[in-house]
């Protein structure tokens, strides 16, 4: 009995997250995900040509621009449908995997990306709620980091998380280059926008696994000179980069590359197979 309740719940849950409704939030989920990184983006030129130092340069500082405007915390639950759309779609790809000719290791290496990308809109829909709600906060990354420091062997764990994260900015970036994306996506034949859409994914998803290949950089060093501060995430990570010698240049062409990104989603959201 209890085993046949277990079933019928999972098939729900997954006629759930199959369902239109869900497929046309997850849509727009990904075009939300895009804006995070446009104005993630606008918000990196704007330090990089001195007319925004005070500005987070990440996805709190984005859903601080949105809250900002008229209609902006409309705006803001709009999205957090959009990312828990995604998340629950994500959710079910991790449970379900598809593809039934996948030997066991691809479709564990599946359930692991999924599951990963399922943590991270999870997270997107969290921060946008609390911003919608007046509570969004900053030094998130450096206020988790100072509390792993205080377990034994704390500074080691660190260092770890830190080099797991280089090792995922590699992976991200090999992805990208080789075009893995498009494993995912129904494109047109139109050689035109497939040329667009598969330049665009290349140079977008290099930009984010560089920049997370910073975070990941600037949490090992935190590990190292036992340093909490600097493992505070995207925004301190283009900060930091803006400060090396021709900062201003890797800047900004960091935040072309996370331009590229952010319309790739747009299209990703149209040709995505959901």
């Amino acid at each position: 009995m209890s085993q046949s309740a277990g079933t019928g719940a999972a098939g729900t849950a997954r006629q759930v997250a199959r369902s239109e409704p869900v497929k046309a939030g997850a849509r727009i989920g990904l075009v939300a995900y895009g804006i995070t990184y446009l104005l993630i983006a606008w918000l990196a030129l704007q330090v990089a040509f001195g007319g925004g130092t005070g500005e987070q340069t990440d996805q709190n500082g984005a859903f601080q621009t949105i809250a900002s405007q008229p209609i902006g915390r409309v705006l803001l639950w709009a999205l957090v449908i959009g990312f828990a759309a995604v998340a629950l779609w994500r959710l079910e790809q991790t449970i379900f995997v598809p593809g039934g000719g996948q030997d066991g290791a691809e479709k564990l290496k599946k359930r692991l990306e999924n599951g990963a990308r399922t943590v991270l809109f999870a997270v997107l829909a969290v921060l946008a709620a609390r911003t919608a709600l007046g509570s969004g906060e900053s030094g998130t990354g450096q206020q988790a980091a100072a509390g792993v420091f205080g377990w034994p062997g704390g500074r080691f764990l660190v260092g770890a998380i830190g080099l797991v994260i280089l090792g995922i900015a590699v992976v991200k970036a090999k992805h990208g280059w080789e075009k893995k994306f498009v494993e995912e996506m129904s494109l047109p034949s139109d050689p035109r926008i497939r040329r667009s859409v598969v330049r665009l994914g290349q140079v977008g998803s290099i930009a984010k696994a560089v920049a997370l290949g910073l975070i990941g950089l600037l949490v090992v060093v935190a590990a190292v000179q036992f340093d909490p501060a600097r493992a505070n995430g995207l925004d301190a990570a283009l900060k930091t980069l803006v400060a090396q010698p021709f900062g201003v240049f890797l800047l900004a062409a960091m935040a072309l590359g996370l331009v590229a990104y952010g319309v790739f989603c747009f299209f990703d959201a149209r040709y995505h197979r959901v």
